[in-house]
């Protein structure tokens, strides 16, 4: 079995609150930007269905969409994929309490994200 996309993300250079609207109100999705970063967690249906996300101003100003791919082992897998034409955008990087995530490029230029398995533990 392949590893699953487990996340997505919508990040925008313009008015990331607007784009948070207009999701939420195109597909009553529930979104929550009560957060200090202002990043919308999204919850796209029922536990169980759909892939829940995150809609957000980009860090470098510019429109993407991006896919998570949970990993065992997110250094192994950017090896694999470095191996294989990929570029490494973001090294591994954990996040207390949050999450542990990469992001990389294709040979196509396209990001994608990895994320490793849990929750790493806060502080």
């Amino acid at each position: 079995m392949g590893a699953p996309v487990v996340h997505f993300e919508v990040t925008t250079g313009g008015d990331a609150a607007a784009l948070q609207k207009f999701y939420a109100d195109t597909f009553d999705w529930e979104i929550d930007a009560g957060n200090p970063m202002k990043y919308g967690v999204v919850v796209t249906g029922p536990e169980g269905k759909g892939i829940n996300g995150g809609i957000s101003a980009s860090a470098d100003g510019a429109n993407h969409v991006t896919f998570y791919v949970e990993v065992p082992d997110i250094n192994a897998a950017l090896a694999t994929i470095e191996a294989a034409g990929g570029k490494t955008v973001m090294p591994r990087e954990v996040l207390p309490g949050m999450i542990t995530l990469a992001i990389f490029t294709d040979p196509e230029g396209n990001m994608v994200g990895l994320v490793e398995p849990g929750m790493p533990p806060a502080g």
